[in-house]
């Protein structure tokens, strides 16, 4: 790592927004070989499991409470703005008045310098919104009365970053893809060491200094190359690329949210920033290190392999996709629509036509699948072992109480059973759904469509078994 030229007060307390995100929690520990840290965070348990997290000065609240900013900034010296809105809502709106407080208050409190990372961008065209964003925060800090430094980055590369991790899942999981044309857009990568040595020694910067400074590794490269890089570090075949005019931000952002454990909401910024070549268009930041950021792609992209789990995610869905389609098989082979005794049963008139279940359950099973696969890689990714058990032992339950109602409804043929039978299905389902939530609210709504259906199929059942009191065989 990149050991910054010591300048003025180095032991002043520093302050880190933002410090359960993957640039904050690097920054924090390397902060605290030369001064004493506080953190801003709207939960200890966000920063509970990290190694200094008994090291720093915890300040428990939002970025948005005013009352909080003073407590967090009171007696700092240099303050470390790591704060983005990533999705949601009017983002840039919410974004801008955050700056604009933090920018204020850190006035207020005197605070001799501000710290952001931001993304590079180019000065002209039209940026995507989320990286006009970062452009317009950096500005806001730079207009206001603390002197600012703004870091400008592009592909950020280590173990646990964002951007890593997009590139890590298209390489393995896709080994040909159909890309948007800008996938041949240039860009400089830096690796996370070399960046966290930057926002270090922007905090001890001479105070005149007011200004962005653009940073980035070594290399420049398209993405392509990025992608080819990857697949050579990592021993893996060379990937096949064909790109397409026709992919847009928005529906490349789809893409990766849905071939890759980046949500949507996540993958767009990331995205976005590809569109324009993301290259240092100057180098004076240089002058304030003892050596320019060094390290190079290969070496980032080898260095986070080697600090990253392996990706289960292949494995995962071959595991889910193999249990969902033996239930479907089983559920299949027992299952007698055209039976005699099924169609002298008195049904209700809210019963929905045949066709209409295999149109229903055909998506169904493959969201099962799906869903239980992204919520099982995410686990395996966060070492959280026991609850990716206990999700197995879920689905395997879930199931098996699937397939059997075909068998208890067309071959048993006993009604109260399968019908107990099928509410026990519908709790199944929505176990599943609360469980899928724990790494992702929209995985639990689309689990919960699963719960709901078992629900009304229950319903459905029940009125079967009503209607049918006496002659159930």
């Amino acid at each position: 790592m990149n050991t910054p030229l010591p300048q003025s007060d180095p032991d002043g307390l520093a302050l880190v927004t933002g410090a359960s995100g993957y640039i904050g929690g690097a920054l924090v520990p390397v902060l605290l070989e030369r001064r004493p840290v506080r953190v801003l965070t709207r939960s200890p348990d966000g920063i509970a499991d990290r190694d200094w997290a008994q090291r720093v000065d915890v300040v428990v609240g939002d970025a948005s409470d005013d009352d909080a900013l003073r407590r967090a900034l009171h007696g700092v010296q240099v303050a470390y703005y790591l704060i983005h809105s990533m999705d949601g809502g009017d983002f840039a709106a919410r974004d801008r008045e955050l700056a604009r407080s933090f920018a204020r208050l850190a006035g207020e409190a005197g605070v001799r310098r501000i710290v952001y990372l931001g993304g590079i961008h180019p000065k002209d065209g039209e940026l995507s919104p989320h990286l006009a964003s970062r452009a317009e925060t950096g500005q806001i800090l730079l207009d206001g009365p603390v002197p600012a430094a703004c870091l400008q980055a592009a592909v950020v590369l280590g173990a646990g970053s964002a951007s890593f991790a997009m590139l890590r899942h298209l390489t393995e999981r896709l080994p040909v893809m159909v890309t948007p044309s800008w996938i041949d857009t240039p860009v400089q990568p830096i690796a996370v060491d070399d960046a966290v040595a930057c926002l270090v020694a922007a905090a001890e910067l001479p105070s005149e200094v007011n200004r962005a400074f653009d940073i980035g590794g070594p290399d420049v490269l398209s993405y392509r190359d990025l992608i080819e890089t990857y697949a050579a570090v990592a021993g893996l075949r060379p990937r096949r690329i064909v790109s397409v005019p026709v992919l847009t931000p928005w529906l490349a952002s789809h893409w990766v949210g849905a071939v890759t454990p980046v949500p949507a909401g996540l993958a767009k910024p990331l995205v976005g920033s590809l569109v324009h070549p993301v290259v240092r268009r100057e180098e004076d930041f240089d002058a304030h290190l003892d050596a320019p950021a060094r390290i190079g792609v290969r070496e980032a992209i080898r260095s986070a392999l080697g600090a990253t789990p392996p990706d289960t995610g292949r494995r995962r869905l071959a595991m889910s996709a193999g249990a969902v389609a033996a239930c479907v098989v089983v559920g299949s082979l027992a299952t007698q629509p055209n039976s005699r005794w099924y169609r002298a049963l008195d049904k209700p008139p809210w019963q929905p036509p045949p066709q209409t279940f295999g149109l229903v359950w055909t998506p169904l099973y493959a969201t099962i699948a799906a869903v239980s696969a992204q919520h099982l890689t995410q686990l395996d990714r966060e070492g959280r072992a026991v609850e990716a058990t206990a999700y197995g032992r879920a689905l395997g339950v879930n199931l098996t109480l699937n397939a059997l109602w075909s068998v208890l409804f067309f071959r048993v043929r006993n009604l109260p059973v399968a019908t107990a039978g099928a509410a026990a299905l519908a709790a199944s389902s929505a176990d599943l759904a609360r469980r899928a939530s724990g790494t992702g609210t929209r995985r639990g709504a689309l689990l919960g469509t699963y719960a709901a259906w078992t629900t009304f199929a229950t319903a459905l059942t029940a009125s079967v078994w009503r209607r049918n009191a006496g002659s159930t065989r």
